[in-house]
């Protein structure tokens, strides 16, 4: 049977098919629609969303040792947070299988920065499989946990983010039932600090194990091509752009990147004049081919390590002429700046601090957008957690009332050991939690403060004020966050306050579907009593736009009822619909 599925879906249903009784992992792009699709058609597999990717990795770990076969999931940067495990877990090696999604994200779609994460898994000495096709996304999957067992090590499943959000036809099959392994109580192989220097010599055997492996590994194969001239090393997504532009070179397939087969290599580039090694991100292969003593190649000098690659890109690189001009040249579309949403509870926290003129640390969010025009009231943005620890160095480089701005999400991620340590070594900042119940930058998933869990059901929710408290703030207020004089208000007071204080500015994510689908009356403008005094356009809400005879207008269809732009108006002209009739 086939199903036409996602990248993401697919390794989601190896996993399934596997017989993965626990999964776990936070949400960030492109990986989030792994646990998504676990939750809504896999509930057999016990998928959860976790406070960050430490946590994640950690709890699949005891799950793996204890004997069940384990996936976990993140963004290549998820990975760095979670590096502290990721790095130990091959002293002791694994129990159950157990399969770490690192989904790479080349060209920063969605991330601060470019990672290739097959580098820190050559210094854990993890291996690597790299699917190219949907197809692969399960069959690697299913491949890695055996693997995993196999060489009782944990792997590292690559994807990048054209393979996760690509799709297609998959050959699926029927869960196989994968009984518990048996745990076996062995300090000696699990508290790794203790006996690190008799573990130490392990790892060394299993990666030695391994990269014989590579060399007949089925993932690593060998396409013979009508050019007997120019043959190609390729790996993950680039391998369907080869075929496409290359047709007729030899290729290497690799779906094992590491460790590599060295001979395999040596062998495949002796029968060509030239080796074009064609890999998205680093030079981590071809750099490996250098070093084993192959000479006849040409890699990154020529394709880049910059961006996404493309069918187009490698044509226009290689000389085979210009790509097509994009069919949008020929549409003239309106300009979409990046904006908040219609209705966001952001936009009022960002007008109050613009208003301000604090400096502010921010974070990462859709609140990120806060750094873009008109707000332009976000001076920093680095990595997630960083808000709170930048805004206590900015307050110690001579920045008086810092302002740290951060999600509710977020802050549960990484913002709680910072906002202790401020507390601890007496900083004044003000901390801002904008707590809209949801993970909404990728997608309102549920998070501790949502009260939900993965799978939609209720669960203990996390007492942000409670926290704060508990951490030594004082000064902790809670505010609507549609209610814009108290926003300004509140916020004032906590920045001038002798002390930390923390703001949280309150209010569901309008994405959310149980706000997005109720039932909301719009409000109107009253044309009648508008002056045109323009005071309703300085929300910068997307709903307002003009009539031909200059009037304000709301798009009924887009109000979400929010009452920022009935705040602001002077002469009262724009009243809910209902109030008209």
């Amino acid at each position: 049977m086939q199903e036409f599925l996602l990248g993401n879906e697919a390794v989601a249903r190896g996993a399934w098919e596997a017989g993965v009784k626990f999964v776990s992992g936070y949400p960030g792009t492109p990986s989030t629609e792994i646990i998504e699709t676990l939750a809504r058609r896999y509930p057999e597999t016990n998928p959860r969303w976790t406070s960050n990717e430490k946590v994640a990795f950690e709890e699949g770990m005891g799950a793996a040792i204890g004997g069940l076969r384990t996936l976990v999931t993140m963004k290549h940067v998820g990975l760095n947070v979670a590096a502290d495990a990721f790095m130990v877990f091959p002293y002791s090696g694994t129990n159950g299988g157990f399969v770490v999604i690192s989904a790479d994200d080349p060209g920063m779609h969605s991330s601060q920065n470019e990672q290739d994460n097959r580098y820190l898994a050559r210094v854990a000495k993890v291996p690597v499989l790299e699917p190219s096709d949907a197809q692969e996304c399960r069959d690697f999957m299913m491949a890695g946990l055996d693997l995993s067992e196999q060489f009782h090590s944990p792997v590292m499943l690559r994807t990048t983010t054209r393979l996760a959000h690509h799709k297609g036809l998959v050959e699926v099959g029927e869960r196989k039932e994968v009984p518990t392994r048996e745990f076996n109580r062995d300090p000696q192989r699990f508290s790794v600090p203790i006996y690190r220097l008799l573990r130490r010599p392990e790892v060394e055997k299993t990666l030695t194990a391994l990269a014989e492996y590579a060399e007949t590994c089925p993932f690593n194969r060998i396409e013979a091509g009508a050019d007997h001239k120019i043959g190609v090393v390729t790996s993950g997504i680039s391998y369907q752009y080869v075929k496409e532009v290359l047709p007729n070179a030899g290729v290497l397939r690799l779906g094992m990147t590491y460790p590599l087969p060295a001979n395999l290599l040596r062998d495949f580039c002796s029968k060509y004049e030239t080796v074009y090694v064609i890999e998205e991100g680093e030079p981590f292969i071809e750099e490996f081919m250098r070093a084993a003593g192959i000479a006849n190649i040409t890699g990154k000098e020529l394709f880049g390590v910059i961006g996404e690659y493309s069918p187009a890109r490698l044509r226009k690189t290689l000389g085979m002429g210009n790509p097509p001009a994009p069919f949008t040249d020929g549409i003239k579309l309106i300009q979409r700046p990046p904006m908040f949403c219609i209705g966001c509870g952001h936009r009022t926290v960002f007008a109050a601090l613009r208003q301000l003129r604090v400096t502010v640390s921010g974070d990462i969010g859709c609140y990120t957008m806060g750094a873009l025009p008109p707000y332009e009231a976000e001076h920093t943005t680095f990595c997630m957690g960083a808000s709170i620890g930048v805004a206590v160095g900015l307050e110690q480089a001579g920045h008086e009332n810092t302002v740290a701005i951060i999600g509710d999400s977020t802050f549960v991620h990484a913002g709680i050991p910072p906002l202790i340590d401020a507390v601890y070594n007496k900083s004044r900042l003000t901390l801002i939690i904008l707590d809209n119940s949801a993970t909404g930058m990728t997608g309102s998933q549920p998070n501790p403060i949502s009260g939900k869990d993965a799978m939609g059901e209720e669960t203990p929710k996390l007492d942000l004020e409670a926290l704060c408290r508990a951490s030594g703030v004082q000064n902790v207020a809670v505010v609507d966050t549609w209610d814009r004089k108290e926003v300004v208000n509140v916020i004032r007071r906590a920045v001038f306050f002798k002390g930390p204080s923390v703001v949280i500015a309150r209010g569901p994510c309008q994405q959310l579907p149980e706000i997005k689908h109720s039932h909301r009356i719009p409000f109107f403008i009253h044309e009648d009593l508008c002056t045109q005094c323009d005071a309703c356009f300085k929300v910068w809400c997307p709903a307002i736009t003009r009539t031909e005879n200059n009037f304000p207008v709301i798009a009924a269809n887009e109000c979400t009822s929010c009452t920022v732009c009935a705040q602001v108006c002077p002469t009262d002209a724009i009243k809910l619909a209902e109030e008209f009739a």
